[in-house]
């Protein structure tokens, strides 16, 4: 199992270094669905499902619509891809910069703990299947905060 959730860090982190790195979003929509799946396969493995069902609803959802705005936006007749050398120098740069702070950052920072969703207290109900109604009573702030953000982000775009 650990070896999974080891492959599964691994293309999330290569899948974000795929949509960074690429100018194109033909390529780069590949990149960012690989680190979804990971992500919520990482997620799930944790025992965190509610949160792994809202990665996918977002970022699947909500991201690859825009990404299908870009595309149709972008009128490249020859995009380029991941072996050209500038979109692979760049890749290598910051996958260079990954390792730097990981080597920095300590490597044993990385490990996963023992703790899981119920690892504390006497729990009768899991945490995850709370869900909604945790979202909604301990993270009102900041829900707050992202819809203030997504309104100004609009009328941003609108001006």
């Amino acid at each position: 199992m650990m070896e999974f959730v080891l492959f599964l860090g691994l293309c999330f982190v290569f899948g974000g270094l795929a949509v960074a790195s690429n100018p194109s979003p033909y390529y780069g929509v590949v990149g960012l669905v690989v680190s979804a799946i990971a992500g919520c396969g990482w997620l799930v493995s944790l025992g965190v499902s509610f949160m792994s069902l809202v990665l996918v609803m977002v970022y699947l959802g909500g991201m690859l619509v825009v990404f299908v705005y870009s595309v149709s936006l972008a009128a490249d007749p020859y995009p380029e891809t991941w072996v050209d050398w500038g979109v692979a120098g760049y890749g290598l740069g910051m996958g260079l910069v990954v390792m730097v702070g990981l080597v920095v950052g300590g490597v044993s920072g990385v490990s996963v703990g023992s703790g899981t969703v119920n690892s504390g207290g006497l729990l009768s109900v899991r945490s995850d299947f709370s869900g909604v109604a945790v979202l909604y009573s301990e993270g009102a702030g900041l829900l707050l905060i992202g819809g203030w953000g997504l309104l100004l982000t609009l009328f941003v775009v609108l001006e």
